[in-house]
């Protein structure tokens, strides 16, 4: 405490300024953990960090593998089951966090999200196609069981092609937002 004049000769005591508080960096948009905790439920925690396709496509997987468990053959849909659940948990916390990063300025946007291209419209579309031709009797997908591992094999090579093209590219120099450079290095 001071004392300060107060103009007839007697000290008036005065309290120290408040410290004010440190400005708080900017909040992050979205908390992993809400979004993990949202995925107990197969696609809730996509819906919150703004990934409705990959919410669908979480909850489609979960119910379509237990549909296959029951319906099909147990064997490779019995699997997929906590698979597919586990997945759902730990991508909703991984994309959570990483829309963080991007928001606070750690990691540049990517031009385009993997996650929502039109593959995941193709596989719904084909996964559909199947279904409906199952239940008008058309296609008996029981009788395909034996040719499940066919799915594994294709998905892998296309991983393994898109890995390999995304490797023989050349870095995209990302410079400031305003800068008219294309991706050869040409300057518009």
């Amino acid at each position: 405490m001071s004392t300060s004049p107060a103009g007839t000769g007697e000290a008036v005591p005065t309290l120290p300024l408040a410290a004010t508080p440190a400005p708080l960096g900017p909040k992050p948009p979205k908390n992993p953990w809400l979004a993990l905790v949202l995925s107990l439920f197969p696609g809730l925690g996509q819906v919150y960090n703004g990934q409705p396709a990959k919410a669908f496509v979480f909850f489609s997987g979960w119910v379509g593998s237990i549909y296959g468990a029951a319906e099909i053959d147990p064997f490779p849909f019995a699997f997929l089951i906590p698979f597919v659940y586990l997945y759902n948990l730990i991508d909703a916390f991984r994309t959570a966090s990483l829309i963080n990063a991007r928001a606070l300025g750690g990691l540049p946007t990517p031009e385009e999200e993997a996650f929502e291209s039109p593959l995941w419209g193709g596989s719904l579309l084909v996964l559909g196609l199947l279904l409906l031709l199952n239940n008008l009797g058309w296609l008996h997908l029981a009788a395909l069981a034996r040719y499940w591992p066919v799915a594994l094999i294709v998905a892998g090579g296309a991983f393994l092609y898109g890995s390999i093209q995304r490797r023989r590219e050349p870095p995209v120099h990302r410079g400031p937002e305003s800068s008219t450079e294309t991706r050869d290095g040409s300057v518009l």
